[in-house]
């Protein structure tokens, strides 16, 4: 087991599901898990073997306790999420069927963690002996006071010697009204990063770039070039690159690029796929569980997207798989039961 501390502030959400491929109210159901972009990494993070905090806001009622509960059963240190009266953030999630795409629709206004601010949370305390700090765009998209909260979460990781992976997250539909702010805010944070997951959009969208490269790897490559030319501290910038048939097809690679070169690997193909939110969680925890243990970075990359690919395999936000499971999608001749 790791004992580097992995500190991950955001949001814990009542995930509201239409059973099966139903239209969301289809029928008078619907399945409940808790998720969150940050609560997915830690949780991971968590059953690869990591000490992993989570930081957060939650109701004083019964959906906040059992939302903490569902991350202390993983084995994430939940310490650092406070209580409070209010409501909890809830997303209602429509699968998507054949070409019918998934349907997200989110209900966070004015939950308990968006009503928190920077001066809420005590930041030095809560960074004590981290390693390390995850943040998402969907902190800096919710209303100023998260965003201040997560630079300010950022600027106490850098004053303890955390280093800072930063997932940009961009959610048009959190951001609505003030789309305008976006750019600035990413920047800020992907100023202070360290690891940086993010693709081409996300760069052209920060930093008011156009990649007409006609390959993948290519516009990749330019927008991670231009990324460490802009933001000195960056070592690292990473991406999934998804290429989707119908919601049960689609092949997910990966691309990781350091100051010196690019690694893509693989092409895997996904069918029968059986939930795609938190793939891209998945990858992040998967790739910090690389960089910490010191594994090599084609590795690494290789280690992220195993988990990535295997999240679709996964009912509700979190990858739940272990790293034996990682390293055994990556040598498996075949899916036989195991026995």
């Amino acid at each position: 087991m790791s004992n580097d501390r992995i500190v991950c502030f955001g949001e814990l959400l009542l995930r509201l599901s239409a059973p099966g491929r139903e239209l969301l109210f289809q029928s008078p159901c619907l399945d409940v898990q808790f998720g969150g972009a940050e609560a997915n990494v830690a949780t991971s993070l968590a059953i690869l073997g990591h000490a992993s905090a989570m930081i957060s806001a939650l109701p004083d009622n019964a959906p906040g306790r059992a939302a903490r509960d569902a991350l202390r059963r993983h084995g994430v240190d939940t310490r650092g999420i406070g209580f409070a009266e209010g409501r909890m953030g809830l997303y209602f999630l429509a699968p998507g069927a054949m070409q019918r795409p998934a349907e997200v629709t989110y209900d966070r206004a004015d939950s308990v963690f968006a009503r928190t601010s920077a001066a809420d949370y005590d930041w030095p305390q809560l960074m004590a002996g981290a390693s390390w700090l995850h943040v998402s765009g969907i902190n800096l998209a919710l209303n100023e006071r998260t965003a201040e909260a997560a630079l300010a979460a950022v600027l106490a990781a850098r004053a303890a010697g955390a280093a800072v992976s930063f997932d940009c997250n961009y959610r048009g539909r959190l951001w609505d009204l003030r789309a305008a702010q976006a750019p600035a805010l990413l920047r800020q944070i992907a100023a202070e990063a360290d690891l940086l997951l993010g693709n081409e959009r996300d760069i052209a969208l920060m930093l008011g770039a156009e990649f007409r490269d006609a390959g993948g790897e290519q516009r990749f490559l330019a927008a991670a070039q231009l990324a460490f030319r802009s933001f000195p501290r960056l070592r690292w910038m990473a991406t999934t690159e998804r290429a989707i048939q119908d919601v049960d097809t689609h092949e997910l690679c990966g691309h990781l690029a350091t100051r010196e070169h690019v690694l893509t690997t693989r092409t895997h193909r996904l069918t029968g796929i059986v939930d795609r939110i938190g793939s891209g969680d998945a990858f992040a925890a998967g790739l910090l569980h690389g960089l910490i243990t010191g594994l090599h970075q084609p590795a690494a990359l290789d280690f992220a997207v195993a988990a990535a690919c295997l999240k679709h395999s996964i009912a509700g936000d979190a990858n739940l798989s272990r790293a034996a499971d990682m390293l055994a999608f990556l040598e498996q001749d075949g899916i036989d039961v195991q026995r």
